[in-house]
């Protein structure tokens, strides 16, 4: 007994690569990543210069032994769980409809 090998027909990706749904759905990944990206290196960046330089300030006892650089370390966490949430729900919107057309097309045409 033979086995059959199915070859499935080639895609061309440099024409899927220049649909216009695929430079939308670049564009809009772009208008919220690089954004993000600055705001949340500028806050880190802002902790760890408030951390090196002001370190009384950090020290500052909010409620017992709980002091303003831990709650600032710790809203880095926070922020960072913030921002998964919103680009769940921004790739929900935006991102993945494009994402299934692209990928419907693509099925389509090597069948």
């Amino acid at each position: 007994m033979t086995a059959r090998i199915e070859v499935e027909p080639e895609v061309d990706w440099d024409k899927v690569h220049d649909s216009a749904e695929f430079q939308q759905l670049r564009s809009r990944l772009r208008r919220f990543v690089f954004p993000m990206t600055v705001a949340f290196l500028a806050w880190y960046l802002l902790y760890v210069l408030v951390a090196d330089y002001a370190h009384e300030f950090m020290a500052t006892k909010l409620v017992g032994n709980i002091t303003v650089g831990l709650v600032f370390g710790l809203l880095q966490f926070v922020t960072t769980f913030g921002i998964t949430a919103l680009y769940v729900r921004y790739a929900n919107r935006k991102l993945d409809p494009i994402a299934e057309k692209i990928r419907g097309d693509i099925e389509g045409e090597a069948k």
